[in-house]
């Protein structure tokens, strides 16, 4: 499975961005939200989810985990697939979607092109009350509050942790790094896959 991505931006469309990893370019559908921070040229880390299906294999890609997981999470829905999985996030952020869910908020569900009345009083039914929705708002609520202290680390640690590292020693690695190799913070995005690839060497040289 490719649960992340770190490389250039290629191309973006109205739905899909083309990231060039290593000379290899993967398309992946994303939040229209996300899209919008994107452009050609820029160095990103997008964790993905790869959707298996008959007639094609698709990656879905997000700019936070937290995303991610909510894209996850409201496909354990009967009846709900990647698409409208989507278009939910692409019509509601993470928190505004978790508010609706939990505040049993059907027009808001609702408004999201793809899914109706009963879809979205499915997803209320289904989800409200879940002890992974209330993971994915402490994680949405640390990355919210991290933005502003440097994106750039929170996005290689988040990349770090979907890789397996514990969060603490994720963290430590990246600090690690940037002190060792006097780098600027907050980093640069076209930074971020070097400390990437170097906070990993740091953390496997440490088994």
């Amino acid at each position: 499975m490719i649960g992340m991505l770190v490389g250039q931006v290629a191309s973006i469309d109205a739905r899909t961005v083309l990231i060039n990893v290593s000379g290899v370019g993967y398309e992946a559908y994303m939040p229209t939200v996300d899209l919008s921070t994107l452009h050609e040229g820029q160095e990103v880390c997008v964790y993905t989810s790869m959707q298996v299906s008959q007639d094609a294999i698709t990656l879905y890609g997000f700019t936070t985990q937290a995303a991610k997981r909510m894209f996850l999470q409201v496909q354990k829905v009967s009846g709900i697939g990647p698409k409208v999985a989507l278009s939910l996030l692409s019509t509601l952020n993470v928190d505004r979607l978790l508010q609706a869910i939990s505040e049993g908020d059907v027009t808001a569900l609702s408004s999201a092109p793809g899914l109706g009345k009963k879809g979205a009083q499915k997803i209320i039914l289904e989800l409200k009350g879940s002890l992974d929705l209330n993971s994915l708002s402490q994680d949405s609520s640390r990355i919210s509050s991290n933005k502003t202290i440097d994106s750039g680390i929170n996005a290689v640690i988040d990349g770090l942790v979907s890789l397996g590292w514990r969060q603490s020693d994720a963290q430590r690695a990246v600090e690690q790094v940037c002190a060792e190799n006097n780098i600027i913070t907050p980093i640069k995005d076209a930074d971020m896959p070097h400390i990437l690839r170097m906070a990993l060497a740091s953390l496997d040289r440490g088994r």
